[in-house]
């Protein structure tokens, strides 16, 4: 019995989700009294794979050979299944993302395991495993017990802390038998985003509603935004008049994001917007009416006009990291 955490890599790298998932899979394998093991699945170096060591695994399965260039939803399923059955893991950590979301169903049904999707915290209880997940799109909570020999969890991103560890993992090179012509992904092209964070990646988001009232006053909030080292979001409304572009629309039929810190500036806070910010870790508002939904959600609030409010902000950051 082991707990398996699958490492997605970018490009040959890590990011924080990683090691958050790295992290969290620790902290669950201590509760059930048994150790962790990460599987790295493409071409990553020595020193970055390490990395993870110091986030609680100690030992890390490396399959860089026979691996596609492209990710292949189900052939990647036959390489996670493959070391789940090798370490006898009864729980098997994924990211909730796009790719977590995708492998995770194709693996209940390879392993027979129930889903715990979008947890946000460590289990409740391992007799019976029960885990915690937001539901209604925030507005309620589920304990959901699997009941299943082998459990598998799709951690919501920005939900639990990194936590180092002092140790080292051991490296293993993991040979993959999966079936090769089972890949179906085809990359015709390639579009890269440059010179801006990309909201699921940010730990600070700055975003505009309708409030701010025309597309030539977006200045400031970008401003501020790179003051602060965040991305850029907007609401559906923005996105659909066209005065930011629709990569940067945020909610239920948008990005779905978890930043340390959302900041909503002239948005209103409709049900379909906050199920895609709701896991925030912490919501602040500008708004001018002090009844809007968006207060609600918000730890923090100012009521008044962004037009006003917007370029005091971005003075006293700068004046703070002068």
């Amino acid at each position: 019995m082991s707990v398996l955490v699958y490492t997605e890599n970018w490009e040959g790298r890590f990011k924080k989700l990683s090691f958050e998932l790295v992290s969290y899979a620790a902290a669950a394998a201590k509760m059930m009294n048994t150790s962790v093991t990460a599987l790295s699945v493409g071409k990553v170096d020595q020193e970055e794979l390490m990395k993870l060591g110091s986030y609680g695994a100690q030992k890390i399965l490396n399959a860089d050979g026979n691996i596609p260039e492209v990710m292949d939803n189900q052939y990647f399923t036959q390489v996670i299944a493959e070391a789940a059955v090798r370490e006898g893991a009864s729980l098997i950590v994924l990211a909730n993302n796009n790719t977590g979301k995708a492998l995770a169903p194709r693996l209940s049904v390879r392993l027979k395991a129930g889903i715990g999707s979008g947890v946000s915290r460590l289990p409740l209880s391992i007799t019976p495993f029960t885990v915690y997940k937001k539901a209604y799109s925030g507005n309620a909570f589920a304990h959901v017990i699997i009941k299943s020999d082998i459990r598998i969890i799709t951690l919501a991103q920005n939900s639990f802390d990194l936590a180092e560890v002092a140790g080292s993992a051991v490296i293993e090179q993991f040979a993959v038998n999966a079936d090769s012509s089972s890949v179906k992904t085809k990359v015709r092209e390639v579009k890269k985003q440059s010179g801006k964070m990309l909201l699921t990646d940010a730990e600070i988001v700055v975003s505009g509603g309708r409030g701010m009232k025309s597309p030539d006053n977006w200045g400031p909030l970008v401003e501020l935004a790179d003051a602060l080292g965040a991305a850029t979001a907007c609401s559906r409304p923005v996105s659909d008049e066209g005065w930011r572009p629709h990569e940067e629309h945020t909610g239920q039929t948008g990005k779905i994001i978890a930043p340390n810190l959302y900041l909503a500036v002239g948005i209103s806070g409709a049900t379909q917007h906050l199920a895609g910010i709701s896991s925030s870790k912490f919501i602040a508002a500008i708004n001018t009416d002090k009844d809007a939904p968006i207060f609600e959600a918000a730890q923090y609030g100012i009521v008044g006009d962004a037009l006003k409010i917007l370029p005091q902000l971005v003075t006293a950051v700068k004046e703070i990291k002068k």
